[in-house]
């Protein structure tokens, strides 16, 4: 999650830059990295169910 966060940092600075190529490759990196983000915070949050009492 802290890597990807980075990514979406970096992705964002890139948004405002004038190259339509850039914008939509930071664009997309930012998607993927918050599926990514989401993700982890699913399977975490499933691990620790398995952990708890009934």
């Amino acid at each position: 999650n802290a890597i990807s966060s980075i990514i979406i940092l970096g992705a964002l600075m890139q948004i405002g830059s004038g190259s339509v190529l850039v914008i939509l490759l930071a664009a997309l990196s930012v998607f993927m990295a918050g599926i990514n983000i989401f993700g982890g915070f699913m399977v975490t949050r499933r691990m620790l169910a398995m952990f708890q009492k009934s």
